[in-house]
């Protein structure tokens, strides 16, 4: 296996991956709408200069993906002007269970870390336990819990 950046000629199967992100996440969030949706500008990110899109390749097949888009921060926080988000983390189903996952999120780490960036931040599911305890086996800890009212 091996780890690149992505380019608009993976577009096509990246936006399977995000369609693969909604299906998983609607489970936990029973307010997201019916049909296709596109929480990314894919391109967008893929052309950033303050964002990398890495993708896992096995056997000339895309197999896994995600995102760092470096943010400013808000002007309240005193020790970082700026962070990494993490986002579109995804491993092809037939693929799930083998460290994947971990590769991606320490090649966004390694990115961000080259620019100057010591604080990452990525959202996850309060209920999505698997998610959980990977990212913490990654050295995250829980930060923000956000709370709703139906």
């Amino acid at each position: 296996m091996i780890t690149r950046e992505a380019t608009e000629k993976d577009l096509e199967i990246l936006l399977e991956f995000e369609q693969g992100v909604v299906a998983a996440e609607r489970p936990f969030n029973s307010t997201l709408i019916e049909g296709k949706i596109h929480y990314y500008d894919l391109n967008s990110l893929i052309q950033s200069s303050d964002a990398t899109v890495i993708v896992a390749e096995e056997n000339d097949e895309v197999i896994a993906s995600g995102y760092a888009l470096i943010k400013e921060s808000e002007k309240y926080y005193n020790q970082f002007e700026k962070y990494s988000y993490l986002g579109f983390m995804y491993v092809k189903p037939e693929h799930r269970g083998k460290g994947i996952n971990k590769v991606i999120t320490d090649e966004l780490i390694s990115w961000s870390k080259s620019r100057g960036i010591s604080e990452v931040r990525l959202d996850v599911y309060a209920q999505n336990e698997s998610a959980i305890k990977a990212y913490e086996k990654a050295g995250f800890e829980p930060h923000l819990l956000t709370m709703r009212l139906k």
